[in-house]
């Protein structure tokens, strides 16, 4: 079965969303991603209209807050039927727990399919020396996330989102069985960004990625279609 590529929808507004989708034959084969930027912008409806195009929805919004607060938020999301969502791992297991307990009893509540639920751990645009001189964290990079993950994995979340750089030492520690979804995706000839921890499609799924987010290397291109092919290309290359 082929991975999900999630594309991430990083507009300013939905009538951008638009213009991108009319770009392809049929927007209803894709896994978008809705962030913050868009979601602040047009609130619970971009979801259902993306949704009702027939669209797999990553709603990535990074919930982070006391439990209580994170659980009835996570009731809302649950009844938007979206596919995934995330919590920031740091808010530690009562908060991720709790978000899971959410999600259940608000998609129980429409007869909906419950979310993944994605544990953000050090997001990709983090570097090694800010995890260690501004966070003060003594953990090496692979070992903090390693860390998270097994948090997540305990508290009930189905998988994290992590760089395809802790890959191999996650897939060893906290296990295949668990779902790795890989930001900071870049082919060798596009820009980096502001990203820090990179890596091509063909190498995240080689080390063990569930699935990929790509996002101005598509968005950006002034042929979205044929740089989506190409990422999808590289990404579903056999010998992992």
């Amino acid at each position: 079965m082929e991975k999900p590529i999630m594309l991430a929808l990083d507009f300013a507004d939905f009538k951008q969303v638009e213009q991108f989708l009319e770009s392809f034959s049929n927007p209803g084969d894709l896994t978008v991603k809705i962030g913050m930027e868009l979601f602040y912008q047009s609130g619970p409806q971009v979801v259902k209209t993306l949704k009702a195009r027939g669209c797999k929805i990553f709603l990535d919004l990074k919930l982070f807050d006391i439990p209580h607060t994170v659980e009835k938020s996570m009731e809302r999301i649950g009844e938007l039927g979206v596919d995934y969502v995330t919590a920031h791992t740091l808010g530690g297991s009562e908060m991720l727990t709790a978000a899971k307990r959410g999600l259940i009893a608000g998609a129980k509540r429409v007869n909906q399919p419950v979310p993944d639920l994605l544990g953000v751990t050090i997001l990709t645009s983090c570097s090694k020396e800010t995890l260690a001189n501004e966070l003060n964290c003594k953990l090496a990079m692979a070992d903090q996330v390693v860390s998270l993950a097994k948090l997540a994995k305990q508290s009930g979340c189905d998988g994290v989102i992590t760089s395809a750089l802790e890959l191999p030492m996650l897939t060893k520690e906290v296990g295949t069985d668990f779902k790795y979804v890989v930001p900071g995706i870049r082919m060798k000839q596009d820009a980096v960004g502001d990203q820090k921890r990179v890596a091509t499609p063909e190498i995240a799924k080689q080390t063990g990625a569930f699935a990929i987010v790509v996002g101005r290397p598509v968005t950006q291109s002034e042929n979205p279609v044929a740089a989506y092919r190409r990422y999808r290309a590289n990404w579903n290359l056999e010998g992992e």
